[in-house]
């Protein structure tokens, strides 16, 4: 082998060293070179049975998260519609007191009616013609009126409750007097002394009434 080839391959060989030595050096220097392959986080710390019994604590929270959601969900659905039950009961009855007034309005109206009548029928002779007819006129326009005031009520669902022969509903009725008929069966309705009122069927004024009871025989008729 000549002298130049000799020195041509000490050369290589040296340069080779060299490439060795840099690569060796550049891995020492990149981050995490050395880093075993198991991370420090999480599971990896944890043995099966840990990791198993962490996973059924997840399992169990998230149970609790969904049946808590779902009861949230029911109560607002609750509360909803208890809302809307409240706004339609003050748009349904919100006239309730301004109706009550008004049924003494047209008590009196009644009374006049009847009043009317019953000074009609007892005048007579000639001067009681003039006032028969102001006496009728008068009547025409309260039964008039009246009529307006049952107009006017039926237009909001204002019910009148006049129960004569009826049997007794304490719902609607309200007792004032009990009297023996041997006419009617027990518990019926004799006699109203007061119309009753519903407003969209509630009661807003029961309607005052006489009810029968059985007549009690006497000692005399067992003998």
């Amino acid at each position: 082998m000549s002298k130049h080839s000799a020195d041509k391959e000490e050369n290589e060989s040296a340069e080779t060293d060299t490439e060795d030595t840099e690569a060796t050096e550049q891995s020492e220097e990149l981050p995490g070179a050395d880093d075993s392959e198991s991370p420090e986080c999480g599971f990896g710390e944890m043995t099966s049975d840990q990791a198993v019994e962490k996973l059924e604590q997840f399992e169990l929270a998230t149970e609790n998260a969904k049946d808590d959601l779902l009861r949230v969900q029911a109560e607002m659905q609750n509360l909803r519609r208890r809302t809307q039950q409240d706004v339609e009961k003050a748009h349904k009855y919100g006239q309730e007191k301004f109706a009550i007034e008004l049924l003494g309005v047209v008590d009196n109206l009644e009374r006049a009616l009847a009043a009317a009548g019953e000074n009609g029928e007892a005048d007579g002779g000639a001067s009681a013609v003039d006032d028969g007819e102001k006496i009728k006129a008068i009547y025409e326009g309260v039964e008039l009126t009246l009529k307006s005031f049952a107009d006017c009520f039926s237009k909001f669902s204002i019910g009148v409750v006049e129960p004569h022969g009826e049997p007794f509903d304490p719902e609607l009725h309200q007792a004032m007097s009990i009297q023996e008929n041997a006419e009617v069966e027990p518990n019926t309705v004799i006699a109203v002394m007061q119309k009753g009122y519903t407003l969209h069927g509630r009661v807003i004024r029961p309607a005052m009434v006489i009810v029968a009871k059985a007549a009690v025989e006497s000692a005399d008729d067992d003998s």
